[in-house]
């Protein structure tokens, strides 16, 4: 649904203006950046109880199940190896060993279900549909959030049986007459759910779930620093057509059954590149880094290996307060030379401020396994 503006709007849009969020544009869409209580809030909130995002911007597909090996040929990802009612975390590469977008994939059984970033979607669909047959695109539900450790409660007392599911896990539940799809999944680095519901029922559904003590909305500031603190990507930020999957960190999410030596190895766009950097490392690596003081590095920051002179070593991809850890964060792509530890200086205005490299996440994450 497109506005006055021109840019299209949730089936929650509605209830966003009503509960007082501050709308902005994002990726074509009006989206909630924050509400009333303030991103900070929003943020320890969600860390703290459980906090309620629309994600309806995101683009939702079903394959068939017959579609496996057509999909496999994209991703460096095992599908053929998803177990029933299970999720993986995925990525389309290109043929240099970049990523064009990261996804999530669930076997739902006769079909594979899939969920691809709102500001790639279009250009995922297209490149679905020139290599894998039977592409569906799913119109008429809204995809819903719910993020934090008291997620699991308010949500049992909507659809009964959720908290049984796992990490990864996908289910479907009904609630007033309408199939609710679940995810055991997120983007917060906390335990909680996705839920794809029916525009019929979806605003009635957000608005049993925010009557609950526990439940707050929450908007894109906040999922932005809960996501950093969790150390995950943003795609167009921290990975995109010239990151490999290697170079990202994201090398967990390629499973044995595609690497040198595995069942079906290779096959996948960028195999040489991607392969080759599983052996011998990449060049350059994301990695954490935690400036001293109070003021952030945010994404553009020059860092260099010296507090004077030489060249830059790397950018800032990411950065900002992380509320729940009290101080700066920021990721990088540096020398995968460099230690955890080790100096580095960002450059703000002229001057040169120390940051030192860490591990990720900044912030324990709390998934249910």
């Amino acid at each position: 649904m497109a506005g006055d503006t021109g840019l299209k709007r949730t089936a929650l849009h509605d209830l966003h203006v009503k509960l007082g969020a501050k709308m902005v544009p994002f990726a074509g869409w009006s989206m909630p950046v924050s509400y009333p209580m303030g991103v900070l809030k929003e943020h320890l909130h969600t860390r703290a109880a459980a906090g309620l995002f629309d994600v309806g911007h995101m683009g939702q597909v079903i394959l068939p199940a017959h579609a496996v090996a057509a999909l496999e040929a994209l991703v460096p990802v095992d599908i053929a190896g998803l177990g029933l009612n299970r999720q993986r975390y995925a990525m389309f590469t290109n043929d240099a060993g970049g990523i064009l977008d990261d996804l999530m994939v669930a076997n739902r059984g006769d079909h594979l279900f899939l969920v691809v970033n709102a500001a790639c979607a279009e250009a995922d669909i297209a490149h679905l549909n020139a290599h894998v047959p039977g592409v569906t695109v799913v119109t008429g539900r809204g995809l819903l959030a719910l993020q934090g450790p008291a997620a699991e409660a308010a949500l049992e007392r909507l659809l009964p049986g959720v908290a049984a599911m796992r990490f990864m896990d996908v289910a479907t539940f009904l609630w007033r007459g309408e199939d609710i799809w679940v995810s055991r999944s997120g983007y917060t680095g906390e335990d909680g759910f996705e839920i794809s519901v029916p525009d019929a029922v979806i605003e009635a559904f957000a608005e049993a779930l925010l009557a609950m003590e526990e439940v707050a909305p929450i908007g894109l500031g906040a999922r932005d620093s809960l996501r950093l603190e969790a150390g995950l990507p943003l795609y167009g930020h921290d990975i995109d057509t010239a990151t490999s999957p290697v170079a990202a960190g994201l090398a967990w999410a390629i499973q044995k059954a595609r690497r040198a030596g595995g069942a079906r190895a290779g096959g996948f766009p960028g195999a040489e590149r991607i392969l080759r950097e599983l052996a011998e490392g990449p060049a350059r690596k994301r990695v954490g880094l935690r400036p001293d003081g109070r003021a952030p590095m945010r994404e553009g920051v020059e860092i260099y290996a010296e507090a004077e002179g030489g060249s830059p070593i790397g950018t800032i991809t990411s950065g900002g307060f992380g509320p729940s850890i009290e101080a700066p964060m920021a990721m990088a792509y540096l020398p995968a030379t460099l230690a955890e530890g080790a100096t580095v200086y960002g450059e703000i205005r002229g001057k040169r401020l120390p940051a030192r490299l860490s591990a990720l996440p900044f912030h324990p994450t709390r998934y249910k396994r």
